[in-house]
């Protein structure tokens, strides 16, 4: 099975090296000296990372047969993907591969179908699950531990605890100031003066 683990961006320096934004939770399993990776578009590659090196904050590679900033910076936007055993589970039990989470039902802590997850977006500040709803829209929720309180790969559902609003049309109010708003709007007009 294949993987997306980064995306190529812009060149660094002159010798060769570009950033890259990571799209695994195990870059120095994926991203290592020596990794080869193909690439989309596949023309590109495969890639063999030479090699890696955090800079402010950012992961520099370098990859063989790339010596100059031109041949770098024509690498930018490929897709990395890394080869990798449907079987295999992350170390940590608390991550999951995207394969695994593609097709779960989701589902509220009180049994209502939500829907199945048909695609996640990986974001720089979380991951969104996009679940295709049984009516045919889309709703967006957030892989986040608050949200998602469990993923059961052997029933094969996410079960959520959705903030009102998020899957439905309840909302709470945001402040003190917009519920005495909402108060004052309430007030019939006969009460009014």
């Amino acid at each position: 099975m294949q993987l997306v683990v980064a995306r190529i961006g812009r060149a660094h320096g002159i010798k060769g090296e570009v950033t890259v934004e990571v799209r695994t939770d195990e870059p120095e399993l994926r991203l290592g000296p020596g990794a080869v990776l193909a690439t989309d578009p596949a023309g590109v590659g495969p890639l063999t990372i030479e090699t890696g090196r955090v800079h402010s904050g950012r992961l520099l590679l370098r990859f063989a047969g790339v010596r100059d900033r031109s041949g770098a910076e024509a690498l930018r936007n490929t897709l990395l993907i890394a080869e990798v055993d449907p079987e295999e589970l992350p170390e940590d039990p608390e991550e999951f591969y995207d394969h695994q989470l593609m097709d779960l039902d989701v589902v509220t802590e009180d049994g209502i179908e939500i829907g199945r997850i048909t695609e996640i977006s990986h974001l720089p500040s979380q991951d969104l699950f996009i679940v295709e709803r049984p009516d045919g829209s889309e709703v967006m929720i957030p892989f986040v531990e608050q949200i998602v309180t469990e993923i059961d790969l052997e029933e094969q559902r996410a079960v959520i605890d959705p903030p009102p609003g998020l899957v439905d049309d309840r909302a709470e109010v945001a402040s003190a100031r917009d519920a005495e708003a909402a108060t004052e709007d309430q007030v019939a007009p006969e009460d009014q003066a």
